[in-house]
């Protein structure tokens, strides 16, 4: 769930964990005022599913600071081929038409960072422009009761991600680097170099969307669009979905779908981080995102958030003990 395994059939995009969007969050710096927080998380359940962030693909997370649902700025992460155990990532910033392509364009804010694969997270300062980076091994903060929304909402007060890894991107900005006004729009993809191309195999901004409202053949055509598109692609039939999950009208569809639709994640920095403007680490979306489909008539799953969160950057928790992959 969230945007954990949004290929068909409940896998990995082309089956493949490294390639698997599971989380955006945005929100303010604990440490520094005039900072935002960007977190994209990938490879649900990791290391099983993949020891390593995959080296030819670009994860990047988007802005669209002027309201026309199209990236202004990027930030793309990629990272080296894995040897001995150990790889490297690079972080480049793009503005204006680089930053609507897919490709890692931009100027260079972080060279060659280790990725920390262990327990303690390696942090790393620009010496210029005040960003912070972390990259690595950590605790997914997702939480659900996912065998209970699987049952029928017959509830085990189990949380499917309390012992889960994710490959954590945690990046601190200035704010201003983010645009002039404090509104903002943001989204994550994770792009493939393949047969000399460059093709999109995940995206998302809100959380548990496309397990929702995506049919299974229509997954992964989700996952190549652009959010300007989402609205005259995808109201209508999400509107058909509301209206058998949760009995609504078309126009209280509409009028719903108007929060998620495009699937870009709205942040007002004047105002207080909390789902949906921005997402924190501990915000309830399960819960919300029930309440929608549902038309309220299921409003929570009674899981907690989760405990193990660090107080400061790089803020996801420590990751938990996993056997050994194969």
């Amino acid at each position: 769930m969230s945007h954990h395994l949004s290929g068909p059939n409940l896998r990995s995009p082309r089956g493949d964990a490294r390639l698997d969007l599971t989380d955006l969050f945005v929100f303010p710096s604990a440490d520094a005022p005039g900072r935002t927080v960007l977190i994209m998380n990938v490879n649900p359940y990791a290391p099983t599913g993949g020891a390593e962030f995959h080296p030819d693909a670009v994860y990047r997370i988007n802005i669209d600071n002027d309201g026309d649902d199209r990236a202004d700025v990027a930030y793309s992460f990629t990272f080296s081929a894995p040897a001995d155990g150990a790889q490297h990532v690079t972080v480049r910033r793009a503005t204006g038409e680089a930053a609507q392509r897919h490709e890692a364009l931009g100027e260079v804010v972080f060279a060659d960072v280790p990725v920390a694969f262990g327990d303690a997270p390696h942090v790393v300062s620009s010496p210029y422009g005040g960003y912070q980076l972390s990259v690595g091994l950590r605790s997914d903060p997702f939480f659900a009761d996912l065998e209970g929304i699987v049952n029928d909402f017959t509830w085990t007060g189990k949380d499917a991600m309390a012992e889960a890894n994710v490959f954590g991107i945690v990046l601190e900005v200035p704010d201003a680097d983010l645009g002039p006004e404090p509104a903002i729009g943001v989204w994550a993809r994770i792009s493939l170099h393949q047969d000399g191309q460059l093709l999109s195999v995940d995206r998302g901004a809100h959380p548990s969307l496309t397990a929702y409202f995506n049919a299974e053949e229509v997954k992964d055509v989700y996952n190549t669009g652009e959010p300007a598109d989402d609205w005259e692609k995808y109201r209508e039939p999400w509107t058909a979905v509301l209206q058998h999950t949760g009995d609504y009208t078309t126009d209280a569809a509409t009028e719903t779908l108007k929060l998620v639709l495009p699937d870009i994640l709205r942040y007002d920095r004047s105002r207080p981080a909390a789902y949906p403007n921005g997402r924190t680490l501990t915000d309830d979306v399960t819960s919300a995102r029930l309440t929608m489909v549902s038309g309220g008539k299921v409003t929570t799953d009674h899981i907690p958030p989760h405990t193990d969160l660090l107080p400061t950057f790089p803020h996801l928790g420590h990751p938990h003990p996993y056997p050994p992959a194969g």
